[in-house]
């Protein structure tokens, strides 16, 4: 028996959401396989129209083998799993869900941020530890007299932007696209400002791109040291965005004051990370997108976009040309 819709992969406790979307649409030969490798999904999905995907990597080997396959969904934002131009090729269509946790990941950022200027967790271990002294924390700025800088002005970016706006912050801009922000009055107050500018006058820089090729590592050594002395670096996009070895040493020299980390370039993050030897680093465990409501709608949206597929309808957020 062949599926039409076919799982490469998911960790979910449930997918009682999913099954009930296809089934409620009329479909009911679909499964669930935990692939690993290409070559497990060759074997595994065959006679697959739509593959919802998770973690296992899908490039052209997959599109040559499986020629039923006419879409991939995939459980997220990023696509960086998936090899776009081979799909492209192959005439398969690829979709994301950007929009299911752009309010968690931007109170994610925000709440790094401000654990990091009001050194939060620092003053919970020296309670914890039975001391009382404020002064050891200092310097800590009024969040008002701060610049934040936003890497990135999606929806994410712009959200976090408007919270970060919120507390008083100045906020600088930066993208290869401001198309969404530029003559847009509910966005006057971010000024846009070039890579140098954004990185040499921020007391805070916090990420909200994502990871393609072209911007692999791209904050490195280069970038850590244009940024200000005693600032704050804020991650909560691709870990693979960022030399880790680099940001530790940013950290460790003192050019940057503290850093928050939901995600790394392993995950988990390895026992031999130069960041764990980092000081002032706050990690959360790629957690930024997560709440019960933004879990709900990532299945929930994941398996409607599948059905799309299935009857040739138009898919609502597909990332590749074909």
């Amino acid at each position: 028996m062949t599926f039409r819709v076919v799982w490469t992969d998911c960790d979910h406790e449930s997918m009682t959401e999913e099954e009930n979307v296809l089934k409620e649409a009329g479909i009911s030969d679909f499964k669930i396989e935990q692939c690993k490798t290409e070559q497990d999904v060759v074997d595994k999905c065959k006679g697959a129209v739509v593959l919802l995907n998770q973690y296992t990597p899908l490039g052209a080997h997959v599109f040559k083998n499986l020629p039923e396959v006419k879409c991939i969904v995939r459980y997220g934002v990023g696509v960086d799993n998936v090899d776009l131009k081979a799909a492209s090729e192959y005439g398969v269509h690829v979709c994301n869900v950007p929009d299911y946790g752009t309010f968690e990941v931007a109170d994610q950022a925000m709440a790094l941020m401000l654990a990091c200027i009001r050194k939060v967790v620092k003053s919970n271990d020296q309670v914890v530890n039975k001391k009382w002294d404020f002064s050891e924390m200092a310097p800590i700025h009024r969040m008002s007299t701060m610049t934040v800088g936003v890497y990135g002005l999606g929806r994410i970016g712009k959200a976090f932007a408007k919270r970060a706006n919120a507390f008083g912050c100045r906020i600088l801009g930066y993208d290869i696209d401001t198309s969404s922000v530029k003559d847009n009055p509910e966005y006057d107050f971010i000024k846009i400002v070039s890579k140098d500018e954004i990185l040499k006058n921020s007391d805070v820089i916090s990420l909200h791109c994502g990871l393609n090729p072209e911007n692999h590592a791209f904050m490195n050594k280069s970038c850590f040291d244009l940024m200000k002395n005693g600032s704050i670096f804020i991650n909560v996009s691709r870990g693979g965005l960022v030399n880790e070895d680099d940001l530790a040493e940013a950290l460790i020299s003192g050019k940057l004051s503290g850093a928050g980390i939901d995600v790394t370039c392993k995950e988990p993050l390895p026992d031999n990370s130069n960041l764990r030897n980092a000081p002032n680093i706050i990690f959360s465990p790629h957690i930024a997108w997560y709440s019960v409501e933004s879990a709900s709608d990532l299945k929930t949206k994941c398996a409607q976009e599948a059905v799309r597929a299935v009857f040739g309808q138009k898919l609502r957020c597909p990332v590749n040309k074909i």
